[in-house]
């Protein structure tokens, strides 16, 4: 079961609890477990490395250790408590710079630039005679990824945090290493490189045991349960988030427990005794209020109603999710309020009250829009149409699915935009070492050349048959640049052809399409027609039977696709689970013949993975080009919106169905485009013709 936009705002706090606590330690390696009351030995590095100085002052190290424990409880308030500590503390000493790292991370938290910027400035101004000094250039890549994790940019907190391979353990402060390592496993997996988060978790893990610490192997722990979750590693995942408990346990914490309670009841929530994880979120709000922290209970009484939503108890749900908003407005958290206003929505929704519900949503959307959380917002606007679709208002329901796919095609975009200017760095890159061995090999060439020149100077007179040899050289070296400029160029094509291709299905990917679509269009309008597929419920596959299951089904659908299509036909994996195809007829006659043997060739078989047998299905929407009665044909990025939007009628009326333009009563093109942005209206009202299409019965699924 996919977490909703509530379980993954929640997971965010609960984790940040553990992760975006202060960047130095002060209990020394002996802490047994970090306890609040413990005074500290003296911050030493690993075995063999070099030492820092002994701490000096025990009360304040204690006092330290306490701020790092539950500052983030209460962000304001401890800024003020460790800008206290540190004139407290000497120069340069340990002590100061741990309440620095600290306050620079509860800075970082709040998204205050100018005081986490002062913050940075004054751990870089540090006295280069100071025994500390050797630890700021880590302290500055963790005050530097924490600003980038709690302002989104989790690509470059990955890029960033990559520096670590390149610190000596052997020297680094245990408790500052251990901080480090755990934000990278928080970031990676957000980022979703999740097999990685599991890898610096374990090594995060390992580091927490090593230093007895048995609060920190739970706040490790935690992450660490969530990142299995994510991987789809249930099992594996229940017994770390119960390990975490324990540990909590033994050295507890109302914050701690907050956190370890909110991944209990996210990992447990895929069970079918719900009980476990209904109890699981009630116990992290208990200690929220224990933490007397607002915020923290705001998110708990959130994270509380989305279950109720998931168990269909809509009046609880209302409840608890209005108590969120309450609070929410008192502490002035944005991101709470907006999960509450949300979950309000969804609840009225349930309740039958749409209207009431849709202004709850779209006002909570419309404050993330204004956050620029785009992935949060293509998220809130799919619950929506889910909740629509359930609750019967098919068209709200369809244009709130059409809303999701611009905001996630937007998002799309975005990440793509990066990923392309990543990967031409890197082609870059790799063009540039080329170059230099080509150079190398011409200088080379070069040195060659000049030694048979002054061989031939030598021996002209005496032997004529050096001509020969001279001429016998540079045929030699002439086809070896002939050679090399071959491979040169075949690694260039093939470099073409692989950014062309989607590596998993082997089809053609959008950059393709967007290079051939140019050829297939005259005077600025498509010629042809054209099918967007989307297989039908492929999340709910990915959630039964794992993210293997789902690359099989791509896989054998882009098979069965080319399988009906001409070698002449262009068939693109769109995105996720939608295929882009068009062909050069233009009649739609030859479109719904197509349209039928696609229905029937996607869903008429299912499809083996293993020893299972996964039952499929696709919702597919068709149009051709000029579009009768007057010819109007349109560019093919609007084209594309109209098969889109014929595609998300399908999914609303049923799904396994295709749903194809066959005329639209238009006089010009801006009629045309009036017309499909209100279609399912205009088709009822008689001024479109639609073709609908039903695919094969659905075998029952195992």
């Amino acid at each position: 079961m996919p977490l909703t936009p509530s379980e993954l705002r929640a997971v965010a706090l609960a984790l940040a609890m553990s992760v975006g606590v202060p960047l130095l330690s002060g209990c020394g390696p002996g802490d047994n477990a970090g306890s609040r009351g413990s005074a500290p030995s003296g911050a030493t590095g690993g075995p063999g490395g070099s030492a820092l100085p002994a701490v000096q002052d025990r009360a304040l190290q204690a006092e330290l250790e306490q701020q790092e424990r539950v500052g983030q409880a209460h962000p304001r308030d401890h800024v003020r408590e460790l800008q206290a500590l540190e004139s407290r503390a000497a120069v340069g000493s340990p002590e100061r710079l741990e309440a620095l790292s600290q306050r620079a991370a509860l800075l970082a938290q709040l998204r205050d630039r100018s005081g986490h910027e002062a913050a940075i400035e004054e751990i870089k101004a540090w006295p280069e005679a100071a025994p500390t000094r050797s630890q700021i250039p880590l302290a500055l890549m963790l005050a530097r990824a924490q600003w980038l994790k709690a302002n989104g940019e989790l690509g470059a907190g990955v890029r960033l945090l990559a520096g670590l391979s390149d610190i000596d353990a052997a020297t680094a402060d245990r408790r500052l290493l251990w901080r480090a390592t755990e934000l990278r496993a928080y970031i990676q997996g957000d980022y979703g490189e999740v097999d990685a988060a599991v890898e610096s978790g374990l090594k995060a893990l390992e580091q927490a045991r090593a230093m007895e610490s048995r609060w920190r192997a739970a706040a490790t722990e935690a992450t660490l349960a969530f990142n299995y979750h994510r991987s789809q590693q249930f099992d594996h995942a229940k017994r770390t988030a119960r390990e975490a408990l324990l540990a909590a346990q033994q050295d507890p914490d109302p914050v701690l427990l907050y956190s370890v309670h909110t991944i209990l009841g996210i990992v447990y929530s895929q069970d079918d005794d719900p009980k476990y994880s209904q109890q699981a979120r009630e116990q992290a709000l208990q200690y929220a209020r224990e933490a007397q922290a607002p915020g923290l209970q705001a998110l708990a009484l959130g994270n509380l109603a989305d279950y109720e939503l998931r168990s269909g108890n809509y009046a609880r749900a209302l409840e608890l999710s209005t108590q969120s908003l309450a609070l929410a407005h008192e502490t002035g958290d944005i991101s709470t309020e907006i999960l509450a206003r949300h979950n309000t929505g969804i609840a009225k929704i349930g309740l039958r009250k749409l209207d009431e519900g849709k202004r709850d949503v779209l006002q909570a959307i419309t404050m993330d829009a204004q956050r620029e959380a785009g992935s949060y917002t293509a998220e809130s606007w799919l619950e929506l149409g889910t909740y629509l679709e359930k609750f019967d208002d098919l068209q709200g329901a369809i244009d709130a699915f059409h809303q999701s796919r611009r905001e996630f095609d937007e998002v799309l975009r975005d990440e793509t935009r990066k990923a392309v200017l990543e990967a031409q760095a890197r082609f870059e890159d790799q063009q540039r070492q080329r170059e230099i061995r080509l150079l190398n090999q011409d200088n080379s060439l070069k040195a060659e050349q000049i030694r048979t020149r002054d061989l031939q100077l030598k021996l002209w007179a005496e032997v004529g048959g050096c001509v020969l040899l001279s001429g016998a050289l540079l045929a030699l070296a002439y086809r070896r640049i002939r050679r090399t400029n071959a491979a040169l160029a075949q690694t260039n094509e093939s470099l073409r052809v692989q950014s062309e291709r989607d590596p998993l299905t082997g089809l053609a990917n959008r950059r393709h399409f967007q290079q051939a679509i140019a050829q297939r269009t005259r005077d600025g309008g498509l010629r042809g027609s054209l099918f967007l597929i989307d297989i039908d419920h492929f999340k709910r596959i990915n959630d039964q039977w794992g993210h293997a299951a789902g690359d099989t089904v791509l896989v054998e659908v882009a098979r069965r696709l080319r399988g009906v299509l001409r070698e002449q036909d262009l068939v693109v994996r769109w995105g996720g689970e939608e295929f882009l195809i068009l062909v050069n007829s233009e009649t739609t006659e030859d479109a719904r013949q197509l349209g039928q043997r696609l229905l029937d060739q996607i869903g008429g078989q299912a499809v083996d993975h293993g020893s299972l047998h996964i039952p499929i299905s696709a919702s597919i929407g068709f149009a051709s080009f000029p579009m009768a009665p007057q010819d109007l044909t349109l560019e093919w990025e609007r084209a594309i919106d109209l098969v889109d939007t014929v595609m998300y009628m399908a999914k609303a009326h049923g799904r396994n169905k295709a749903y194809g333009v066959a005329a639209m009563q238009a006089r010009d093109r801006d009629q045309l485009l009036a017309l499909a942005g209100r279609i399912e209206s205009a088709w009822h009202q008689g001024q479109v013709q639609l073709v609908s299409l039903l695919g094969p019965t659905q075998e029952t699924r195992a």
